[in-house]
């Protein structure tokens, strides 16, 4: 059950924003000492994107397809999602693009002093972590497993540098995303378990007609 088309999404990955000097066996994308770079979101890698009150969990995935048409014009990169923008696709210092892995970033962070200053942060591992804001053009959802799989995007807007792993956004557009399915899976678990009891104090009423 799909989000709405200009519902903007947001993710936090577990996996780290990194800084590395090129080492000679992998070139980096960007000739400058202010160099990062991580990925934004990874294909077929499932996480758990909501987890319900009474501990069900609400499964999403990537498919290595989600991005063949997405709109990545003029991405940019934040922090926290709001505010200064440090790097960006249409200046030549950000690039975003899918490979085998997922969803992969380099920054050119040696433009401004606050750019520098973000570098530096991610460096001494006060920043660790990357999220991405987005909006869905279609999914698929497995009710058996409770797993939604984004099978395309529609625009990236920007990828951001995280303060915390878990974007407090995150909880919100999930519940957006899945768009009534929680609800209806409230439902049917709440019909099974009065069922599941009509059905044994049936049992109980015939073993006592018995005795």
């Amino acid at each position: 059950m799909p989000a709405k088309p200009s519902e903007r999404q947001y993710r936090s990955l577990a996996v780290p924003l990194n800084v590395r000097a090129a080492d000679g066996a992998t070139k980096k994308r960007f000739d400058t000492e202010y160099y990062v770079e991580g990925y934004a979101s990874t294909f077929n890698d499932p996480y758990v994107l909501f987890e319900d009150f009474d501990g069900t969990k609400y499964i999403e995935v990537i498919s290595p397809d989600a991005f063949r048409e997405a709109d990545m014009s003029d991405v940019i990169l934040q922090f926290d999602h709001a505010g200064r923008v440090y790097a960006r696709m249409s200046n030549g210092t950000l690039i975003v693009e899918p490979d085998e892995h997922g969803l992969f970033i380099a920054a050119d962070l040696s433009r401004s002093q606050a750019s520098r200053e973000l570098y530096e942060e991610i460096a001494a591992g006060l920043i660790t972590r990357m999220s991405w804001a987005f909006t869905v053009a279609a999914d698929e959802f497995d009710r058996e497993t409770r797993t939604t799989t984004i099978t395309r995007v529609k625009k990236v807007f920007d990828v951001s540098a995280v303060s915390l792993p878990a974007d407090p956004n995150t909880e919100i557009s999930a519940r957006n995303l899945l768009n009534g399915v929680i609800e209806q899976s409230r439902k049917e678990l709440a019909r099974r378990k009065s069922a599941l009891a009509v059905a044994r104090a049936t049992l109980a009423i015939a073993k006592s007609r018995k005795v």
